[in-house]
């Protein structure tokens, strides 16, 4: 038996009850990223779906949702430093991380509305 992984189909991210408006305004809204419908027979559970780039991203209600302030996603940007400075000046708090930057690595993190955490990083060399 041989199979193959061919990468990450989507990311599924934690959000409480009643997120997807939220979600909406920062995801679409802020982030740009264009929200596809979700199979009927998922729509009762709750939630949002977002295309970015060629990966999805999956806001999925969770009873009893605490945020990912550990685990997270990290998205590959062209232009991250764009990124950085168009969210602060939309007054998101964005964290800095150079810990990377030997190996040609420009990144930041930030807590989406929900808490959890998220890492925008490009690779510049």
């Amino acid at each position: 038996m041989t199979y193959n992984f061919y990468g990450l189909d989507h990311v599924q991210l934690a959000a409480p009850e009643g997120c997807e408006t939220e979600a909406r305004n920062f995801f679409n809204n802020l982030l740009g990223w264009t929200e596809i419908p979700k199979p009927e027979t998922l729509k009762k559970r709750g939630g949002v779906w977002f295309q970015c780039g060629t990966h999805q991203v999956h806001i999925g209600v969770q009873k009893d949702f605490v945020p990912a302030t550990k685990a997270h996603p990290a998205f590959h940007v062209q232009n991250v430093d764009s990124l950085r400075e168009y969210l602060l000046q939309k007054n998101i708090q964005v964290i800095d991380d150079e810990a990377r930057a030997d190996e040609g690595v420009k990144r930041f993190y930030l807590n989406d509305p929900f808490g959890n955490r998220l890492e925008f990083l490009e690779w510049l060399s």
